[in-house]
């Protein structure tokens, strides 16, 4: 049986001085440890949050910049086509211009080598029909 006598007193202080050692020498180190530990956590966590932050500010900067780029590329396309289209066409409009000069020439050209084959083709046909009437005839016209 279990007698209550001084030595309960003396174990209930050696339980008692026991506890403030073993809080001394190994509760606190260890909570200090794990509190350690957990500001560490916390802290790497803040790091990577803020990073992750950072990272995705940078992205989105790089797409704006990327979509800024994709469109000044896309005006300047633009610029560049209608400047051609404009070329072109001040181009045609200048051909068009030359056509009826051009026309023009054309035909006064062709109208003087058709006057000119009619003259030779008139000398050349009287010939001809002079020595065909001679043949026929078979003495000489002249």
């Amino acid at each position: 049986m279990i007698s209550i006598d001084y030595t309960l007193w003396i174990q209930m202080a050696n339980f008692i001085i026991l506890m403030f050692i073993l809080n001394l020498l190994l509760y606190k180190p260890i909570l200090g440890i794990i509190d350690k530990r957990k500001k560490k956590l916390q802290d790497t966590e803040e790091e990577i949050k803020r990073l992750n932050q950072s990272v995705d500010e940078r992205m989105a900067a790089y797409e704006e910049k990327l979509r800024q780029a994709k469109m000044q590329a896309l005006e300047k396309k633009h610029e560049i086509m209608k400047e051609g289209s404009d070329q072109a066409k001040s181009f045609i409009e200048a051909a068009k211009g030359e056509i009826p000069a051009m026309m023009e020439k054309f035909h006064a050209e062709m109208n003087r080598e058709v006057s000119e084959a009619r003259s030779i083709l008139t000398n050349q046909s009287k010939k001809i029909s002079v020595e065909i009437a001679e043949k026929l005839l078979g003495r000489s016209l002249q």
